[in-house]
């Protein structure tokens, strides 16, 4: 049945494309969500609690860079143009 996937949400969810988190509007330019793109994520999945980066230090920081830094091994070359995801993750967190 066509549009049951989209159940609940209405047509101002269709009209603007989506939810925020999914759109530029939601996204930092250098890489991850901003504060609208985390509230928009968590109104779409319940019980989520998405927080902002760490940059400053703590244990969230150790643990996010030590993951990071496995897959920044695992990438391919011709990936890593420093403009991927990835490397604008790394960057944000300050790894």
């Amino acid at each position: 049945m066509p549009g049951t996937a989209l159940r609940g949400y209405g047509r101002a969810y269709l009209k603007n494309g989506g939810a925020a988190w999914t759109r530029k509007e939601g996204q930092s330019e250098s890489g991850g969500l901003n504060e609208k793109g985390r509230r928009s994520y968590e109104r779409a999945n319940p019980g989520s609690d998405l927080k902002a980066p760490q940059p400053k230090g703590g244990p969230r920081k150790k643990s996010f860079c030590a993951r990071m830094r496995g897959m920044r091994k695992r990438q391919k070359p011709s990936n890593n143009t420093g403009e991927d995801r990835l490397s604008k993750a790394l960057r944000k967190w300050k790894c």
